[in-house]
């Protein structure tokens, strides 16, 4: 029979359990064979296709999505109240995650114990300023495509890219205006309506290939970092991981527990984004997975989630914008020997929740640490210190991030009354929703 009714699949997290599980062997074994081996490479590939096909959909997602949104937003009471609640909650968020990070930079004073080499330190490529988010919020064209060249051995190619902001901006402002027009944009909304159904369709059948995905990327990552890096940079990583620790593990359950919303079911609803983002490395790709959970894990009402999610994906980063920032900018100061004051700290809290809607049409947390270093007159250089173990600490970050953009809106909603609490409390998880 071939039913898929018929077949007794486990649910979807213990799937990604067993694909994470499965990953950190096939890493484990493609790392001992050394460099060059076809395993090493299947998992490369194989990971790279799968977070590809997820960003391949972002684009329509959001733009769908938001319009969708904007036109459910007209019958939301206080929609305008809506978008003021979700910044005003990002900022808070933001704030706790960056003391939280501070306080954690002066205790375990990770840069006077570190034993990287000052050889190492040199400018990132890419840095971020108070004008990128003016910049980015302007399309450069109508679909926000972006195209870059580089030369590599000769050999010169040209990709594409998207900016999520621009196409944030696109979307509300489409969607703004088919809303005014009156009956002549009744028929392109039906059409956008038609079209996320769609688009949402193919979401589900790349999500249900999430637990390869996830043996191909935590294996990729095995093989090509390693964690051998660790060693001298190890008083830095513990302050950081424990930071994201206390974050995801602490505050966030504090805040759910005090709008009266349950912690152990967020964390079973959300679960999925949150290991995606952890394997992934990507807010961005893991957005359409984000939203879904949200949506029909959390019971945040679609109109709402289809505009908190995906600015969320862009502007709210409590792991890469705030945590990572503070400690990383205690760090470069105590390498160098130079004091931070008062007025020092309270400008590394400012940049933390402001900096992450600067940097938002940008990509990396290293634009954010150098928007940080370059407020408070620190050298740029540091950042060069740290790259080594960038991407073991990114798995940490992008977990936190993509955790918190689901946070908020659920957090929002329960609090404006529009949260579907039956479905919050649910036994029944997003994860299983998607098997």
């Amino acid at each position: 029979m071939s039913d898929r009714s018929a077949i007794r699949f486990p649910p979807f997290g213990v799937q990604v359990t067993i694909g994470l599980a499965a990953g950190l062997l096939l890493g484990l074994w493609a790392r001992a064979l050394g460099d060059g081996n076809g395993l090493a490479e299947g998992l490369h590939t194989a990971g790279s296709l799968f977070v590809q096909l997820l960003r391949a959909l972002v684009p329509p997602i959001i733009v769908t999505a938001i319009i969708a949104s904007i036109a459910a937003l007209r019958d939301l009471r206080d929609a305008g109240r809506l978008v003021v609640s979700t910044l005003l909650w990002f900022a808070l968020t933001a704030l706790i995650a960056v003391l939280i990070g501070i306080a954690l930079g002066l205790i375990i004073q990770p840069g006077a114990h570190s034993g990287v080499a000052a050889s190492l330190a040199e400018k990132s490529a890419t840095q971020g300023g108070w004008l990128d988010f003016l910049k980015g919020l302007f399309p450069a064209n109508f679909i926000g495509l972006t195209a870059s060249t580089k030369e590599a051995d000769g050999v010169v190619s040209t990709g594409l890219s998207f900016n999520a902001l621009q196409l944030i901006v696109i979307a509300i402002l489409v969607g703004s205006a088919a809303v005014q027009v009156g009956e002549k944009g009744e028929a392109f909304l039906a059409f956008n309506a038609s079209a996320l159904a769609i688009f949402r369709r193919l979401l589900l059948w790349v999500i249900r290939l999430t637990p390869i995905g996830t043996a191909a990327l935590i294996g990729d990552s095995i093989v090509r970092y390693g964690w051998t890096a660790l060693g001298s940079l190890g008083h830095f990583a513990l302050a950081i991981y424990i930071g994201l620790g206390l974050v995801l593990l602490v505050v966030y359950p504090v805040l759910l527990w005090a709008n009266g919303l349950s912690p152990l079911a967020f964390f079973r609803h959300v679960w999925p984004a949150t290991q995606l983002g952890f394997v992934s490395r990507s807010s961005i790709g893991t957005l359409p997975v984000t939203e879904l959970v949200t949506e029909k894990g959390l019971g945040v009402p679609a109109s709402y989630a289809a505009f908190a999610v995906p600015l969320g994906a862009t502007t709210k980063m409590d792991g890469c914008a705030a945590i990572y920032p503070a400690i990383s900018a205690i760090f470069v100061a105590q390498f160098y020997g130079l004091p931070l004051g008062f007025e020092s700290y309270v400008l590394i809290a400012l940049v933390s929740v402001l900096g992450s809607a600067a940097t938002a049409g940008l990509t990396g947390a290293a634009v954010m640490l150098t928007l940080t270093l370059s407020t408070l007159g620190l050298p740029l250089e540091g950042v060069g210190l740290l790259l080594a173990i960038d991407p073991i600490l990114d798995m940490g970050r992008t977990a936190v991030n993509v955790t918190g953009q689901a946070l908020v809106p659920a957090i929002v909603a329960k609090r404006a009354g529009l949260l579907d609490q039956a479905l919050y409390d649910s036994q029944e998880s997003a994860g299983q929703l998607l098997a």
